[in-house]
């Protein structure tokens, strides 16, 4: 079975549902109110394993309520734990306001996450048994560069989700194989708002580049080839809240497999249009049956 490390945070996500975001110094009535596990890491961690994958996250939860229902939630959902540290303090939280539109605002809290600035014995030899390293940056960015330079040399394939978008080092870069950002991170690192233009440019910096583009889709690019545009089923969002982690979990996945990056990208767009049909980060993301279901009926006409 394929093996994804997962080098991340774990939050609780605190959910309000609201008809309308509030802007600034404006109060509004939401209509419901949830707790749900999430944060990156945990997000893709949990969407790989639904994928179809072998899955270890490495990590760290408070010693709070938070962290015990964080780390039993992860292992009910099939991801193991076993590099998932628990340290004095509270766990990360997320606060997230999602509109009716399925749009959403997020405060990330660190809490835990914060402890995670490197890895910890026998944390690499973990991530060289795996067929692909997962990495975002809601951890230090100390960890997330050793993690990276662990994977890197042993072979191991990188790829890392630039979010909360921050100034990459070079360092950081040069160890990472595919950079998977949203349009508005991809914006954001290179100047760029015209995505093509954004990809061209990351290919400076990195091999292979996949830009998300929410209902419209994904955006491949590499050093030597043409862009490769897939769409995105039409479907009506009703929460968008971990729809790039479902996509970037499902992807890990489909490559690590051996699937050919224009099928692997509409797997993935698959799956994340499952997800933003549900309510929730971790709890709305498919499983590989539902995933198959669905491309079976959306083949990938790329263009």
């Amino acid at each position: 079975m394929t093996h994804i490390a997962v080098l991340g945070s774990t939050n609780m996500d605190l959910v309000a549902y609201v008809a309308k975001a509030p802007q600034r110094g404006e109060t509004v009535t939401g209509r419901e109110f949830r707790t749900i596990s999430g944060g990156k890491g945990a997000n893709q961690a949990v969407a790989a394993v639904h994928a179809g994958a072998d899955v270890s996250l490495i990590g760290a939860v408070g010693v709070d309520a938070f962290g015990s229902q964080l780390r039993s939630t992860l292992e009910h959902s099939g991801v193991n734990t076993d590099h998932l540290r628990t340290t004095e303090g509270p766990s990360g939280t997320a606060h997230i306001v999602v509109d009716d539109e399925g749009g959403n605002a997020i405060v990330v809290i660190p809490g835990a996450n914060s402890t995670v600035t490197a890895l910890a014995p026998g944390d690499e030899g973990l991530i060289a048994t795996a067929d692909a390293l997962l990495l975002q940056l809601e951890i230090p960015r100390s960890a997330v560069l050793a993690g990276a330079e662990a994977a890197r040399s042993h072979g191991v394939r990188t790829i890392l989700t630039p979010s909360p978008v921050q100034p990459l080092p070079p360092e950081l870069l040069s160890a990472i194989d595919l950079l998977v950002p949203n349009e508005h991170e991809a914006a954001a690192l290179t100047g760029a708002t015209d995505p093509r233009a954004a990809a061209v440019a990351l290919l400076d910096q990195v091999p292979e580049v996949v830009i998300t583009l929410g209902a419209a889709g994904s955006l491949y690019a590499a050093r030597g080839v043409e862009p490769l545009s897939v769409p995105a089923p039409s479907v009506t969002a009703v929460d968008s809240t971990g729809a790039g982690d479902t996509f970037v979990g499902t992807l890990a996945v489909a490559l690590a497999e051996g699937r050919e990056m224009p099928e692997a990208l509409a797997w993935a767009s698959v799956a994340a249009a499952l997800s933003v049909q549900r309510i929730g980060a971790s709890s709305s993301m498919p499983y590989r049956s539902e995933i198959e279901a669905q491309a079976a009926l959306h083949p990938w006409p790329a263009s």
